[in-house]
């Protein structure tokens, strides 16, 4: 009797747990969190349920652990959408950091490859077919790319042939799924096109829906004519603009971002769609091209090679040099250049070029500083951090209504090489520095431009606010606590205060530690649905 009893007793046990497993309505709750819901609006307090990939319910009545299959504890934290990052440096190398954790700890869960220059997947469809990653990923058609393609490293304009080829590229790569089409005019080749190239190869880019991201060709003495060119294509070629990194260079260019800013707003009255975005530091980094003029490095170290052997170019070569450098990279002040990656000597990696210039009994002076960098520039070139920007210029364009957030980082495994610290930090420095510390925006406004601003921008309308329905891509963290804790001179340190990210409905950072999954999609275009011209013999919409 005792042992029916018993038996009883443990099949009515299972029954009921049975029972609870098949009450649990969602797959995943998250509990107590307060919520910003990525629009603007103020926080308000509630829980979420999660189904699949997307968000099923918003309950401010509250929800219990019981009625989800997995519950995250929010209680005392910001429940926010997954935070977008307009532009880092993954177009040719997200595969081979498929966790990606140094974004996903800044609670990114939506990368942008707005390639500027350097190689891209081409085609672009098969690589993302195979792609496994943590992260959302968004691509776009670099015209760098199509460009070397097709001239290499040549100093001169397409002819119609070579046009139509680059052109075909873009193409090529909107069918894929490119949001659009991204230039780095500041680079070479890409300096050598005329806006009139550019022009013709983003109205491919139109056709397909897309929209022109570009890092202007003049970040310094011409950067007003840098933003009149974005304006310029955007105009002419008939689709969206948008100014990756948006900065003012060098010390006679501060406070130019007033100016920059009423060329955006000016634009927009007029009727068109011209946004930006920023990282919020007050130094860039770029390659060792940067403190040269584009034409002396045509042909590449070879061309540059042989243009240092002829007196009479190189004194024209350091005659630029000295204006590039006295006008917006650093001036005497030889600190200003910090190396990243010197292929000549490591052992700089993190120290400055005053640093180098100290060290071979050199007085540090500007002069000494062509000369040392022509000599680093023949031997491979360099990475480098520029410290030559000021906080005021990068306070005013993060007040802009219009601007939204990136890192411009890259991915990178942990103690690897010197990154820039936006590489680790970017994101939760806003949070910290920007809305705790300095209140210069509010948390909410703050959310506003890392989540809906950005997911409409590239017409991932589903995605960037918490909403039932919308794809459950979320980040919870510490109002309190977040913070960057990466350096310029100890840029390996992981940020503080996210405590979940979830992307398309998994975890992917549970109670601060990285789970694994790779749940990550490719983010594809249009990023204008309605701009799509489907008619294949519409005027310079070549198809694939």
């Amino acid at each position: 009797m005792r042992r029916a009893t018993l038996r009883s007793l443990l099949l009515a046990t299972a029954l009921m747990g049975a029972g609870a497993a098949q009450a649990a309505e969602f797959d995943l709750v998250i509990l107590g969190g307060q919520v910003v819901d990525g629009t603007g609006a103020s926080a308000y307090r509630a829980d979420l349920a999660i189904k699949g990939d997307r968000i099923v319910k918003i309950a401010r009545e509250g929800l219990s652990p019981e009625d989800g299959e997995a519950a995250l504890d929010a209680r005392g934290l910001i429940v926010a959408p997954g935070f977008i990052d307009n532009h880092a440096h993954i177009a040719d190398n997200i595969h081979e950091y498929p966790l990606a954790e140094n974004f996903v700890r800044q609670g990114i869960t939506s990368i942008i490859a707005s390639l500027h220059s350097g190689p891209q997947p081409y085609p672009l469809k098969p690589y993302l077919e195979t792609l496994k990653v943590a992260p959302n990923v968004g691509f776009f058609a670099g015209h760098s790319f199509a460009r070397t393609q097709v001239l290499g490293m040549a100093n001169r304009a397409p002819d119609a042939a070579e046009l139509a080829r680059m052109q075909k590229i873009i193409a090529d790569t909107m069918a894929d799924g490119a949001l659009g089409m991204s230039t780095g005019l500041v680079y070479v080749p890409a300096n050598y096109a005329k806006p009139d190239e550019v022009i013709a190869m983003a109205k491919v880019a139109a056709c397909w829906g897309g929209i022109y991201v570009s890092h202007m060709r003049d970040e310094g003495a011409g950067v007003l004519d840098s933003v009149a060119e974005v304006i310029e294509v955007a105009d002419k070629a008939g689709l969206p603009g948008q100014i990756n990194h948006h900065k003012a260079m060098g010390s006679t260019q501060w406070g130019w971002s007033v100016k920059t800013l009423a060329m955006i707003d000016e634009a927009r009255a007029r009727g068109l769609d011209i946004t930006h975005d920023l990282y919020p530091y007050a130094a860039s980094s770029s390659s060792s091209a940067v403190m040269f003029p584009a034409w002396a490095l045509a042909g590449g170290p070879a061309g540059f090679k042989a243009r240092m052997e002829d007196p009479e170019v190189r004194a024209r070569v350091e005659a630029e040099m000295m204006r590039i450098l006295m006008v917006q990279r650093g001036g005497a002040d030889l600190t200003r250049l910090q190396f990243r990656s010197l292929r000549a000597d490591p052992s700089y990696n993190g120290k400055t070029l005053a640093d180098l210039a100290r060290d071979r009994g050199l007085a540090g002076t500007p002069e000494d500083a062509i000369q040392l960098l022509i000599e680093l520039q023949l031997k491979g070139g360099f990475t480098a951090i520029y410290h030559v920007m000021d906080e005021a210029d990068v306070v005013r364009i993060l007040q802009h209504p219009l601007a939204m957030i990136e890192t411009d980082g890259d991915p990178v495994g942990f103690g690897d090489g010197f990154p820039h610290p936006r590489t680790y930090g970017a994101f939760p420095r806003v949070l910290a520095r920007y809305v705790r510390e300095q209140k210069v925006i509010t948390l909410e406004d703050a959310v506003r431009r890392m989540t809906s601003l950005a997911a409409d921008q590239i017409g991932q309308t589903e995605r960037g606010r918490l909403a039932e329905g919308m794809f459950a891509d979320i980040t919870v963290f510490d109002a309190e606590t977040i913070a960057d804790k990466a350096t310029f001179d100890e840029p390996h340190q992981y940020a503080v205060g996210i405590r979940h990210v979830v992307i398309n409905g998994a975890p992917v950072i549970r109670s601060g530690a990285l789970t694994g999954a790779m749940p990550g999609r490719p983010l594809l275009g249009p990023a204008r649905p309605d701009a799509v011209r489907p008619d294949p013999t519409t005027p310079g919409c070549p198809t694939s």
